[in-house]
């Protein structure tokens, strides 16, 4: 499953499809609110593996969702 996250002035909208695209789940969200907020009610029911950017690496998040048995891949943030 892959997160796509689609940023306009206002509003994002934080989008899960699966593998062939059809869309899992929809959240729109104001801009200020942190990209990782909304995904473990996003990705609620989910299993497998759900790939984001970087900007969604956090080690709580992670966690959270290996609970749920969904797995995070993100890509490598620059330290």
């Amino acid at each position: 499953m892959w997160v796509v996250d689609l940023t306009r002035s206002i509003n994002r909208l934080h989008l899960i499809i699966n593998d062939q695209g059809g869309i899992i789940s929809v959240k729109v969200t104001t801009a200020n609110v942190d990209d990782k907020k909304p995904v473990p009610k996003t990705a609620n029911e989910l299993w497998g593996c759900l790939y984001g950017d970087k900007d969604y690496i956090s080690g709580p998040l992670e966690w959270e969702l290996a609970d749920k048995g969904v797995t995070l891949i993100t890509g490598v943030k620059k330290i």
